[in-house]
């Protein structure tokens, strides 16, 4: 890993119910003022250290970013006693608050910068949950979508079948967790976490599954959306994509989408946008989707 760009500090975060979460905080190098807030919203089971050197990448370019573990994952799985998945009580929920709790942070460094929002996968789906969102500024989300199993693609389909009603069902109450690590699947999750994801994948409407308040909250999100939707991405397709953005109803939103020949290559997928070697070639396009964003739209008051 690199982060010549500018300092790097590392945080330790308590969060609500309990959440202990790690967090690195990019700063630009001394003699750059920072113009924007990024918090970078990891996909499922991706730690923050695969996103680095982007993040660091970024802080060279005068921002100010921001990036972190889930309760119970890599660096934040460090912080607690024992060091078990099978130990860590949460859920998507727990998650969506801590992704929250880091957006206020970095968000009360510099109440003044705007801030965005760069979600993966996962990262994108989650802050149509929060709470509140009238600190953040847009979101760009790069390989992102509906997790419903009819909306995978067609190879992956039969698979995910086996995954929700063979694999969590069986091996989640026998170890404790969901132990993806040992099938190369996901990584190791907590159970709260796998059972309530097996019940957004079989669901139509995905998060929505979660019903009218959930999906309220998704119709209440203003701040604008880019949406990357990468054409060899073997998790997220462009319906999948489309169902995602229909539940932030209300929002600006724009889909892009991505071929990897755009850009001279044989495959990005889905997790390869933010490989460092990247760098040269999707990285300056993310930044500049990043700035492409429009301004948010103002809320009438309440």
């Amino acid at each position: 890993m690199s982060w010549t760009d500018g300092p790097m500090t590392a945080l330790h975060l308590h969060t609500p119910r309990g959440g202990q979460v790690a967090a690195r905080v990019f700063e630009p190098p001394v003699d750059v003022q920072s113009t924007l807030q990024v918090v970078i919203g990891p996909a499922m089971g991706v730690a923050q250290r695969y996103y680095a050197d982007f993040a660091a990448w970024l802080a060279g370019r005068g921002m100010r970013v921001l990036t972190f573990d889930y309760r119970g994952q890599a660096d934040s799985l460090a912080l607690l006693p024992g060091r078990r998945v099978r130990h860590v009580d949460a859920t998507l929920h727990d998650w969506r608050a801590d992704y929250e709790a880091v957006t206020l942070h970095l968000h009360a460094l510099a109440p003044g910068l705007p801030l965005r929002l760069i979600g993966h996968s996962l990262g994108a789906q989650l802050p149509g949950l929060f709470d509140r969102t009238d600190h953040i500024a847009g979101l760009l989300a790069v390989a992102a979508g509906s997790g419903y199993w009819r909306q995978n693609a067609p190879q992956l389909r039969s698979r995910a079948l086996l995954m929700w009603h063979g694999l969590v069902p069986v091996l989640t109450p026998l170890f404790g967790y969901f132990p993806g690590k040992r099938l190369g699947a996901v990584g190791d999750l907590p159970a709260g976490v796998i059972r309530q994801w097996r019940r957004w994948c079989l669901h139509p409407d995905y998060s929505g599954a979660e019903g009218p308040a959930a999906r309220s909250r998704y119709a209440a999100v203003r701040f604008p959306i880019h949406a990357l939707s990468i054409t060899d991405d073997e998790m997220m397709t462009l319906p999948g994509t489309q169902s995602l953005l229909a539940l932030y109803a209300q929002a600006p939103q724009a889909i892009e989408r991505v071929a990897p020949a755009d850009h001279g290559l044989a495959r990005i997928g889905h997790l390869g946008w933010f490989h460092r070697r990247h760098r040269a070639d999707l990285w300056p396009h993310a930044l500049q989707a990043l700035h492409s964003l429009p301004q948010r739209v103002a809320q009438a008051p309440a």
